[in-house]
């Protein structure tokens, strides 16, 4: 059975619109005008248990929407739904007691308690039974390395250090599904990569299904075997990420600084983002980024290069451009 599975879902919100100035403020009170706005159009999702899927699309693309009407944060406008075998809008308590939601905008946490407090209480809101609570603390913290941390005001913790705690406090009741929502957003490179590693471990030996939206290329490279992509609301693409950004991800943007003032000539084909005396940015063909970095590298002396994917937007540009198809 599919742990999560939308047919034809769709989300449409309604606003009101309002003339500018008091003269608008009156007339509204009078007769009120509204516009529709589109979310999520006829989507259609299926994920199978143990899966992590990365859910992936520009700001505005649908996909916070997506993820509030799968944990019954939002009802849907249109279409079937399912999650766990549960229609999510009802909001049932076996229901809740089955998945859990990490956004990296929003903490659960309450900052003027203990992580180890926190967790006690979380431990009764979801009836968790002593062996498995212990059993769960244990690994988690030992996983992360942040037993010395247990004790302190978690307003006194980095951001890093906050989202580690938050990721344990969703995984105490050990629920089947857990939807991430920009978790690694604002840390530094290091916390990221200890919270993907985090995330690999979580899928790969309790099996728990994770679909996670993310804008950093490497979360959703590193992490996610499939990716659903959306924009406007409508899915693009569903399958293999690897194929994904082989087919649409076709440039490489390279940053060189220097200590003193250059002249600086760019490689042929490339694109230049930035430039100023001291730091050049340009994007540049896939298949041509080795030459250019060893044409740099050999006519300049630089005190730094840095190489990076295209971001997210540029590829679903890219993928909506092309009609989704590889």
């Amino acid at each position: 059975m599919n742990i999560i599975h939308t047919s034809h879902l769709t989300k449409t919100f309604r606003r009101f619109v309002k003339d500018p100035g008091l003269r608008g403020s009156v007339k509204s009170l009078l007769k009120r005008k509204y516009t529709d706005k589109t979310a999520v159009d006829d989507f259609d999702l299926s994920v199978e248990p143990g899966e992590f899927v990365g859910l992936i699309g520009p700001n505005g693309a649908g996909k916070t929407t997506l993820v509030k009407m799968l944990t019954g944060i939002v009802a849907p406008s249109s279409g079937e739904i399912s999650v766990l075998g549960y229609f999510p809008n009802k909001l049932e308590n076996a229901f809740k007691m089955q998945y859990a939601v990490v956004m990296g905008q929003k903490s659960q946490l309450f900052f003027e308690l203990t992580p180890a407090d926190t967790f006690r209480l979380f431990k009764e809101l979801y009836r968790i039974p002593d062996g498995d609570y212990k059993r769960n603390v244990g690994y988690f913290t030992e996983l992360f390395g942040v037993s010395e941390f247990m004790d302190v005001q978690v307003r006194t913790l980095s951001l890093g250090e906050r989202m580690k705690m938050e990721l344990i406090t969703a995984l105490l009741h050990n629920p089947g599904v857990l939807f991430l929502d920009e978790p690694t957003i604002g840390l530094d490179a290091a916390a990221q990569r200890q919270i993907r590693a985090f995330l690999r471990e979580v899928n790969t030996q309790k099996g728990t299904t994770i679909l996670l939206t993310s804008h950093y290329m490497e979360d959703v490279r590193s992490l996610c075997p499939r990716s659903v992509v959306i924009n406007g609301g409508k899915k693009l693409y569903d399958g293999s990420t690897e194929s994904l950004f082989d087919a649409y991800q076709t440039h490489k943007k390279i940053t060189v600084a220097f200590d003193r003032e250059t002249v600086f000539e760019a490689p042929p084909n490339a694109e230049i983002l930035e430039r100023n005396p001291y730091k050049v940015t340009f994007m540049i063909p896939k298949a041509e980024s080795g030459a250019a970095l060893s044409s740099v590298m050999s006519r300049y002396t630089p005190s730094d290069v840095a190489v990076e994917e295209e971001d997210i937007g540029a590829v679903v540009e890219r993928i909506y451009a092309g009609g989704g198809a590889l």
